[in-house]
């Protein structure tokens, strides 16, 4: 195909690297809203493709914007929240649209990150048991369980952890909780990112800055600054926005 652009402006395909297109679906409420499981805190097994609808027409309107691909995350409810996808926003079915999966692990921060440290912990007690029956026959392996072999490679670095967080205590939380576990931490919200710039900036730790078209809808995101993005970046910070 020949297309003639003259007058126009040419840019590669957008990424957004937070997104929960598909998982909420435009213009439904309850029927369409599979973003979160609120029976269990901790569901680091359960997959965001599995819940994504690639008929919503927010893919169309994504894609006719310029974003190619967007990471479709689980929601904020549960500290652990489950996988996040990447996929092309072009596609009727999902299996063909997936980029990565899983591309990172969704966690939240703010209220109760203890629920984090806890089965972090029984993860790696999980798979040291399984090691050490491989080694010895003698050794009992244990019993087969998704939430663990889910947070595999997270703990193995192949896949990332991104930690919702906006209040620069909570940011400093989840990287704590990625040191002392080896996550590969990305910061997604980051909204008070920019007041501690020069700290984050010493822990090479990227920040998902954004959404901005939005209201002060809560206090944890009082001092939202549509400033940030350029601050992050003159502090060295990788950053990215999202539109979420």
């Amino acid at each position: 195909d020949v297309v003639y652009g003259e007058g126009g402006v040419l840019t590669p395909g957008l990424i957004d690297i937070h997104s929960h297109i598909g998982l909420y679906e435009d213009g439904l409420g309850f029927e369409g809203a599979d973003g979160n499981e609120d029976t269990d805190p901790a569901t680091p097994h359960l997959r965001a493709l599995d819940g994504v609808n690639p008929f919503d027409r927010s893919f169309r309107e994504a894609l006719e914007a310029g974003v190619t691909a967007a990471a479709v995350s689980p929601g904020s409810a549960n500290p652990i929240g489950g996988q996040i996808a990447l996929l092309k926003t072009a596609g009727r079915r999902v299996d063909d649209m997936i980029l990565k999966a899983p591309l990172a692990i969704k966690f939240a921060l703010g209220e109760n990150p203890k629920s984090v440290y806890h089965d972090k912990y029984k993860a790696k007690e999980y798979f040291l048991r399984k090691a050490r029956a491989e080694d010895d026959p003698e050794q009992d392996e244990p019993d087969f369980d998704i939430k663990m072999e889910a947070l595999q490679p997270l703990l193995w670095g192949k896949a990332e952890a991104h930690f919702h967080a906006h209040r620069a205590d909570d940011i400093f939380t989840a990287l704590r909780i990625a040191k002392e576990f080896g996550l590969r931490a990305v910061i997604i919200h980051g909204t008070e990112a920019h007041l501690v710039a020069a700290l984050l900036a010493e822990e090479h730790v990227p920040v998902v800055s954004g959404p901005y078209m939005t209201d002060r809808s809560k206090p944890e995101i009082r001092n939202l600054s549509d400033a940030a993005p350029g601050l992050l970046c003159k502090a060295g910070i990788e950053t990215a926005i999202t539109v979420d």
